[in-house]
């Protein structure tokens, strides 16, 4: 019998808003650059992606608004919450995702940050806004969905 392996993957922070006010339309995994009380802040669990982005700056990827809490222990070499942070991908995936960026509409929105194989990453999407009207339709869909499953329930 095999044994089972437990997953490689600890998710930290799920960025939900980010699902429901855009179309994802690609999705790519990038290493980010943290300080030592950073990753340990994280390990506890205590970071949040709400409001949150990645820009290409100079040809080079930063994620700017995720906050990631103080570690108490670290005293003095604590980092600032909310500070920017560069995101670590190959240069042909950055120029891949800058001539995707320069059409009209997309924006890197990062959906989650987690740690694989004991490094942390984000998964950023390349999303479109979605306007008003998609967003009533997208909870309208999800609503029939759930009296379906109610109903189906319901008459076993």
């Amino acid at each position: 019998m095999k044994k089972k392996e437990p997953s490689d993957i600890k998710i930290v922070a799920k960025n939900k808003k980010a699902l429901h006010e855009h179309h994802i339309e690609e999705k790519v995994e990038a290493g980010i650059q943290l300080m030592g009380s950073e990753v340990k802040s994280l390990r506890d669990g205590r970071g949040a992606l709400s409001d949150s982005y990645a820009i290409i700056k100079e040809g080079e990827l930063w994620l700017i608004g995720a906050h990631i809490a103080q570690y108490p222990p670290a005293s003095f070499l604590n980092h600032e919450p909310k500070r920017t942070r560069k995101l670590l991908l190959h240069r042909r995936e950055i120029t891949k995702l800058w001539t995707k960026l320069r059409q009209k509409g997309y924006t890197l929105v990062p959906l989650a940050l987690y740690f694989r194989r004991g490094r942390a990453k984000v998964e950023l999407g390349l999303a479109r806004g979605k306007r008003k009207y998609d967003k009533r339709v997208a909870i309208r869909e999800r609503e029939m969905k759930r009296e379906l499953s109610r109903s189906v329930r319901k008459n076993r």
